[in-house]
């Protein structure tokens, strides 16, 4: 499946399916952990999402002992 192409241009990916199989935790189980809606990470996975509060960033990256660069990364939109 590849990212939707953002309406506002961004270049921003969020690698949280790849993440999560890498850890062996499922969407509901990060909900579970971060005191996130299974809804709002769904939209933050599919690359759907327009901003992201510090705090649940934070919360994410420790659910899966991950850094920010390692969760959300730059993409070359232009190739």
């Amino acid at each position: 499946m590849t990212p939707a192409e953002p309406e506002d241009g961004h270049a921003i990916h969020c690698r949280l399916d790849e993440l999560l199989a890498a850890r062996g935790m499922t969407l509901t189980e990060l909900s579970e952990a971060v005191g996130v809606s299974i809804v709002n990470l769904s939209v933050l996975k599919n690359d759907r999402a327009r901003a992201i509060r510090f705090s649940t960033l934070t919360a994410i990256c420790r659910a899966l002992d991950c850094t920010v660069g390692e969760l959300l990364v730059a993409e070359d939109r232009a190739g």
